[in-house]
């Protein structure tokens, strides 16, 4: 079965069924998820207990996903659209500022149009989806061509060779390794497109994955080139219907001339001992995720890098570098209404290493988060007030210090000047949104967000105070052709 990608229409509409607790969450602490996995939980549905909004929604949203045709067949999805905003940035929440890292880049009105074509061959399964948008060019994000009027990329480009107990993976698709809609901490949909090769063994409920990708390169002081690498692999169990839990590691090899050892390829190893094996210093986060469902679900992720226990020596003196997220959802009431509340705090020195090369990062985004020093409360409702009609009201604190995962590692001198989390003047945003998918029928799209940013200590400057409209609406159609394979 192909994966429904993170940015496809239908997902904002799925995580909001999924949190409601209409349907059940296929892979929790796992995404993107499998078409097939989710239709039979949209199939699985009591119809007779939901509202006359929910009903038409599963509808359409079966009618987008649910395809008929048997394989070997082709699935071509065209599709074209506009849109409009005040900042050029996905994320208005890393929109803030005019320089530095929440740099909002310029607002336009852009054009977009792609092709996504998926082949499917009985257990194996190929796709790839080239589109053209004008708005990457304004994007402080995108690394690639900018200096024409349309850049473009392949948003998903994979095969995928599909078993009961196994699958082997390679190509280009965005995921996310904990909760469901907050970027996991190692990894997730922010860098723009990280190909990689991946592998899953196990059952419906106890699996071993890993991922495997090689880094940008980059050049140190001498001019030497330095390869990097990253792999992550994760336990995951889901020991009853309610309860899923993930550990995990990342480890991240970089050095001149460096090429993947096979001692840090094998998913089986612990790349925390293979360093001390092997010698030389590699950056490793050990991780945990958790989720509970229920009427309220409860979920976790932590994340924990360096831990300093001694304190005898300079170099013992460095800050403790983690990041966690912890929050709730459930339904509110006995309407069609959700609701999600978290709190997500990343500590000042979370993704950077005393070689700067030993970073998770692609060409400068992060592989989890793009941000580091700072903390996060975000409440949002969903609605669902008419078929199709998804609306997200949404209240955020967001606390920044001046710490950057793209700035130099502190000389150990400094060690005891440098805070675990908030470095310099805290700049302070308080953002209450309006955001929300319109889906009148599964081919026509509408998307738009409203919001006032309210901040303090703008750009870290003391006392400068600052209240800012955001904004953006985007319109798209699809046109869909399935059929059998010659």
């Amino acid at each position: 079965s192909p994966y429904v990608p993170l940015g496809h229409w239908t997902m904002p509409y799925v995580e909001h069924l999924i949190a409601r607790g209409i349907i059940t969450d296929p892979t929790p602490l796992t995404r993107p998820l499998k078409r097939h996995d989710l239709v039979v939980a949209l199939h699985a549905v009591d119809t007779l207990t939901v509202s006359a909004s929910v009903l038409a929604t599963l509808h359409r949203l079966l009618a987008a996903l649910d395809v008929a045709q048997p394989a070997p067949r082709y699935r071509l999805v065209a599709d074209v659209g506009l849109a409009a905003a005040t900042y050029a940035r996905r994320d208005p929440l890393a929109a803030i500022t005019d320089t530095g890292p929440r740099q909002a880049g310029a607002g336009h009105g852009t054009a977009n149009g792609g092709l996504d074509i998926e082949l499917l061959f009985g257990p194996v399964v190929a796709v790839t989806h080239p589109y053209l948008d004008t708005r990457l060019k304004y994007d402080p994000d995108w690394y690639g061509q900018k200096t024409r009027v349309v850049a473009g990329r392949a948003a998903e480009s994979y095969i995928a060779a599909q078993w009961r107990l196994g699958e082997l993976f390679f190509g280009r698709l965005d995921r996310n390794w904990g909760p469901s809609g907050i970027q996991g901490l190692l990894l997730s949909d922010n860098p723009y497109g990280l190909d990689h090769l991946s592998i899953t063994l196990g059952t419906a409920n106890f699996q071993l994955q890993a991922i495997a990708t090689q880094l940008d390169d980059r050049v140190d002081s001498t001019g030497t080139l330095v390869h990097r690498y990253m792999r992550q692999h994760r336990l995951w169990v889901r020991p009853g219907k309610r309860l899923a839990v993930a550990l995990w590691e990342g480890t991240i090899p970089a050095g001149p001339g460096r090429q993947f050892e096979p001692w840090y390829l094998n998913i089986m190893n612990l790349g925390l001992l293979e360093q001390q094996n092997a010698g030389g210093k590699i950056e490793s986060a050990l991780g945990l995720d958790i989720e509970r469902q229920g009427d309220v679900t409860l979920y976790a992720q932590y994340m924990q890098g360096d831990i300093q226990v001694d304190r005898n020596l300079p170099t013992d003196l460095k800050p403790t570098s983690y990041g966690l997220t912890v929050g709730a959802k459930g339904a509110l009431g006995f309407s069609a209404a959700a609701w999600n509340l978290f709190y997500t705090r990343v500590a000042n020195l979370a993704y950077r290493d005393e070689t700067n090369y030993d970073t998770p990062q692609y060409h400068g985004l992060g592989t989890g988060r793009n941000f580091a020093d700072y903390d996060q409360a975000t409440l949002t409702l969903g609605l669902l007030p008419r078929p199709g009609l998804l609306v997200h009201p949404e209240l955020t604190l967001l606390r920044q210090g001046e710490g950057d995962p793209r700035h130099p590692f502190p000389p150990v001198s400094a060690y005891p000047a440098t805070p675990t989390i908030f470095q310099g003047v805290v700049e302070r945003t308080l953002r209450a949104a309006l955001s929300g998918s319109y889906a009148p029928t599964e081919r026509l799209g509408l998307t738009f967000d409203v919001g006032v940013h309210h901040t303090t200590n703008y750009q870290h400057v003391t006392g400068d105070t600052r209240t800012q409209f955001i904004g953006s609406v985007g319109v798209s159609y699809r046109f869909v052709w399935v059929g059998a394979l010659p």
